[in-house]
This record gives structure tokens, C-alpha cells and sequence, in this order.
């Protein structure tokens, strides 16, 4: 018998502020953590930026690879992530 836990699916998502401002977060639980932001106790570069919209989220896979690409995604500018979002809309159609 194995005691070993089922690997958690990761998520890739990324949050604008009021002002426009782009956050990309990784995390298990999308909606969870939306919450966190929102009530304050998630990062402290979203507090009093509110409000706060989902602007994308996607499954990644482990939390290793979650964390690879939202390094890559954080060295993008704003119009960087805002052209790779347009880019991952376009290829779902």
C-alpha cells in the first residue's frame, strides 16, 4: 500500500488591478486564492490595487513547471503578457 499523494494540478493565472497593472501568480486552487487577493491576505503588491479581474488562468501541470513559466511570463512587460494572453486565445479557437 502506497502513502503517496496524488500530485496536485497547478495553475497559472494572471490578475489586473484597477489601474492596469498585470500580476501573474501560480497556485492549486484558482478561485481560492482569487479570494486571498481580494480580501487582502494574497500578495502585497495587490492590496488596495483593487478591484481585481481574472484575466487568465490556465491547468500547467506540476508545480515545477507552474513556476518555470511564471518566471518566464514575470521578465515580459505588460504588452509582453497581454500579446502572449492574445496568443493563447487565439490558438484555443
Amino acid at each position: 500500500m502506497s502513502d503517496a499523494r496524488p500530485a496536485s494540478l497547478w495553475h497559472l493565472y494572471l490578475l489586473e488591478t484597477a489601474r492596469g497593472t498585470l500580476y501573474t501568480g501560480v497556485t492549486t486552487d484558482v478561485t481560492r486564492r482569487l479570494a486571498e487577493h481580494r480580501a487582502g491576505r494574497g500578495a502585497k503588491a495587490l492590496r488596495g490595487r483593487g478591484p481585481l479581474r481574472l484575466v487568465h488562468h490556465e491547468a500547467v501541470g506540476n508545480q515545477g513547471e507552474a513556476l518555470r513559466l511564471e518566471a518566464a511570463l514575470k521578465r515580459l512587460s505588460a504588452s509582453g503578457k497581454r500579446e502572449w494572453i492574445a496568443k493563447r486565445f487565439t490558438s484555443v479557437l
